[in-house]
């Protein structure tokens, strides 16, 4: 074992590296977002951090490499592990109170979360190359065969996280099991080759980690924190702020995605009321397509608000529909039909013709996802509506000032393509700068809807309309060009 025991050392932290980015979205994603910007810092940070672990570690490794000295290494790499575990809430929380701005908060989030730990793994790949050298006609071989092997474990690790541990463990008892795999790795080191009295440091971390992670197992159980293959989903109680209700919440990526009254099923956000007005504006509707399901609050309120229509709805995550079923009155309805698709691809291929296309997919905190902006896209929903076709989308923004960039782009982007296009405030008609939600509503129709309505409830909603406070001065978004959490972080 003692021939082959340096290559299983690269092997298994060349795995953890890779683990450890890939859970660093998960970790981040329900604080900050998933973002384009979070995976710039974590892995340009990470890179950065490794690489000044393989200076550190080279000229360490200069000075009387030994078994023991690498040990230490890892052990501190897993101790730097353990505290990003144990620390990640506390410091992710109160990051935003003291530094402004998404990609700021990204790039130091990354660099106190996964930097320290980081540089120690990288200077594990030097260490073990001058502890393995032997000769140095075959010095080329020796550093070669143990770069593979790293970079093979980290294959590894990339294809575990993602496909299997994240769905199955979730992130924060990965990063328990990535601390205790480099414990136990410098423990084994300290009893083959090192002082066998050193292993009472990490034996007494490996017991803190145990600890630690049966409190985060068997915590509240009315707080479900969960990892799915695309998202990082909480589900807990909370209030209202404004009926005073108790809630049932649940929380994708740091978005409030869905919510339920548990006492009745009144829609609890506000902009889940204007998705009604396609019952104004295409008042004969039969069919809906919906993207995005998430908790699946307004296709079972519609279910009951229109008895006569049918809907469809898009949802890319199968693991939440399950969550809906489990925790937010999701039931099957033959008039219900859910597909488990990206809603991009489900546009193109179709041939179903719909009266109604509802947006309502976000992929970060307040960005929707790129390709479901572009004008490629419209012209494809275009397309699969009834000549009568209403589109109602939800967007986060401003509607006047720098935060609405984004919303005077897809204003533009649509009216690339649909004859009409109208928007509505769904909070605030006065404060420009407020961030709400806006209530994006294109027609396939060129006859000029009415404003009012018999129904008081959508004559309140009409009553919101602002397209005439929305200057048209930014391009058009296209599948080449869309940069919508470009756009979202200027807002925020």
């Amino acid at each position: 074992m003692k021939k082959y025991f340096l290559e299983l050392v690269v092997f298994i932290c060349g795995t953890v590296v890779m683990m450890f980015e890939i859970v660093g979205s998960r970790v981040l994603g329900p604080f900050l977002g998933t973002s384009i910007f979070i995976w710039t810092s974590l892995i340009g940070i990470i890179l950065g951090s490794l690489s000044l672990g393989y200076f550190l570690g080279g000229r360490i490794a200069d000075k009387k490499p030994s078994y023991n000295k690498l040990a230490w290494i890892i052990l501190a790499a897993a101790i730097f592990i353990g505290m990003t575990t144990w620390g990640k809430d506390f410091f992710l929380v109160r990051l935003p109170h003291y530094v402004p701005g998404l990609k700021w908060q990204s790039v130091i989030s990354a660099l106190v979360l996964f930097a320290p730990a980081s540089v120690f793994l990288g200077m594990v790949s030097p260490y073990t190359v001058k502890l393995k050298l032997k000769n140095l006609q075959t010095s080329g071989s020796t550093i070669g065969n143990l770069y593979a092997i790293s970079t093979i474990g980290s294959i590894v690790g990339t294809f575990m996280a993602g496909f299997v541990l994240i769905p199955a463990f979730g992130s924060t008892n990965i990063l328990y099991f990535n601390a205790a795999l480099l414990v136990l790795l410098s423990v084994v080191m300290f009893l083959m080759f090192g002082k066998k009295q050193n292993v009472i440091i990490p034996l007494a971390f490996l017991v803190s980690l145990g600890y630690s992670n049966i409190r985060f197992n068997t915590s509240d159980p009315g707080y479900i924190d969960v990892d799915t293959q695309y998202n990082r989903v909480l589900i807990y109680e909370d209030t209202d702020y404004k009926t005073q209700q108790r809630m049932k919440l649940m929380r994708i990526n740091n978005e409030r995605s869905s919510a339920i009254y548990p006492d009745n099923e009144e829609l609890v956000f506000m902009y889940l009321k204007y998705y009604q007005l396609a019952a104004h504006f295409n008042p004969g509707f039969s069919s809906t397509l919906c993207i995005g399901g998430a908790g699946y609050t307004y296709p079972m309120f519609y279910l009951k608000k229109f008895p006569e229509a049918t809907i469809d709805v898009v949802e890319i995550d199968p693991e939440l529909t399950q969550l809906a079923r489990e925790h937010f009155r999701l039931k099957d309805d033959p008039r219900m039909s859910i597909i488990h698709e990206d809603g991009r691809t489900y546009i193109n291929r179709t041939n179903k013709k719909y009266d109604v296309f509802l947006g309502d997919a976000y992929k970060s905190i307040y960005a929707i996802p790129w390709h479901l902006t572009t004008v490629e896209a419209a012209q494809k929903t275009y397309d699969l509506l009834n000549d009568e076709g209403v589109v109602i989308i939800n967007i986060i923004s401003a509607f006047s000032g720098k935060g609405s960039e984004f919303l005077r782009a897809e204003t533009a982007t649509y009216k690339k393509v649909f004859p009409q296009v109208y928007i509505f405030a769904a909070h605030d008609t006065v404060d420009g700068n407020r961030i709400q939600s806006i209530v994006l509503v294109a027609l396939k129709s060129k006859q000029e809807p009415s404003f009012h309505s018999e129904v008081g409830e959508y004559d309140e909603y009409l009553g919101h309309e602002i397209t005439d406070k929305i200057i048209l001065d930014m391009p058009v978004l296209t599948d080449e060009h869309a940069p919508v959490e470009y756009y979202a972080n200027k807002a925020f």
